[in-house]
């Protein structure tokens, strides 16, 4: 007699972005007996479907809890409770504040160019990309690299795997930079084309923004992400167990749902050059190393500190500064609004 599925669904603790979705429900399936996971950003929860072999929900979920906590995720029977804690505005906003301060100086002196009406610096590129590896799609990221980790420290090598991660990350985001950066180029952009990819590069990035300060839970849905099949894909490598999963793992990170690194590849997009594309997505990977390669070779993990709210928010408001920027220069490119800013 064929044992009769069952189904349980709890309330999801930590979602943040579609990436989150991804990573819960491929780690879900790593239980035993589970068939299936559906994790929902709209509803915050988790289904589990399978056949469970008697035990008990409170079993089943703290056995989920153990798949998912090491990633910042936790699982509970009661609905999650949106709250803001609104006191951690009167950090983060001096911070945010003195972090553009530095930028408008480090931009007057001709090191950083974001602000400007033809291209962006690979310098600031670098800057988006440790910005980035701050903001909790960049977590999700550092799940993929714990993950992997897991699987190849059963053999004692813990070393090896994220030297070739770090590696496959780079050379991909180079090489892949550099084609989309040709794809680019076979076609024309005149101004119109190039104010439409500023304004979708400044609407991503202020979705982005107001995800991080996390007063809006809708917005977190309307953040654009690669499709889940090609996504489902990338995240599945991390369980193989071959001498050049983590290189490829490294690689998989370019089609990851992260909504500043889809940011970057559009505007590489407008490059129409594969030096140039590769270069910037180059600077963005080199920018977001410092912190996963701490996160890499050690237990450090801001989505678990008792101050990651403040650093959220304040990488929140500097997205959304950066963001305004671009959207206020497109406007400024189709000849919409008068120069705003002089630098």
């Amino acid at each position: 007699m064929e044992n009769q599925k069952q189904k349980y669904t709890f309330n999801l603790h930590g979602m943040h972005c579609n990436a989150c979705v991804l990573l819960t429900e491929e780690e879900a399936k790593d239980i035993a007996g589970v068939t299936s996971a559906v994790s929902s950003l709209k509803h915050h929860t988790i289904e589990l479907c399978g056949d469970f072999d008697g035990k008990s929900r409170e079993e089943i979920m703290q056995l989920l809890n153990t798949e998912l906590e090491r990633h910042g995720y936790k699982v509970s029977t009661e609905k999650a409770k949106h709250f803001v804690k609104w006191s951690e505005f009167n950090v983060a906003v001096p911070m945010a504040l003195a972090f553009i301060i530095v930028f408008i100086l480090l931009q007057k002196m001709g090191i950083l160019n974001l602000v400007n009406t033809n291209s962006m610096s690979y310098g600031t590129a670098f800057l988006v990309g440790i910005i980035a590896s701050l903001s909790t799609c960049m977590a999700v990221v550092g799940g993929l690299v714990l993950s992997m980790s897991a699987t190849f420290a059963k053999d004692g090598d813990k070393i090896k795997p994220q030297i070739l991660f770090h590696i496959g990350r780079i050379i991909s985001f180079f090489i892949l930079g550099g084609i989309i950066g040709l794809i680019g180029g076979a076609f024309v952009l005149d101004t119109s084309m190039t104010f439409i990819l500023g304004i979708v590069i400044g609407i991503v990035m202020l979705i982005m923004g107001v995800n991080l300060i996390d007063i809006f839970h809708f917005t977190k849905k309307l953040q654009p992400s690669m499709p889940k099949f090609i996504s489902k894909h990338m995240i599945g490598i991390t369980k193989l167990n071959h001498s050049l999963t983590p290189l490829l793992v490294g690689i998989a990170t370019f089609f990851l749902p992260c909504g500043f690194t889809q940011s970057m590849q559009i505007y590489t997009l407008s490059t129409g050059s594969f030096l140039t594309g590769a270069l910037t997505m180059l600077s963005f990977a080199l920018g977001t190393l410092p912190v996963l390669a701490l996160l890499s070779f050690s237990s450090f993990s801001i989505q678990k500190s008792s101050k990651s709210g403040i650093f959220f928010k304040t990488a929140g408001l500097i997205v959304i500064l950066f963001a305004l920027f671009n959207i206020i220069n497109s406007l400024v490119v189709i000849g919409i609004i008068p120069p705003i800013f002089n630098f």
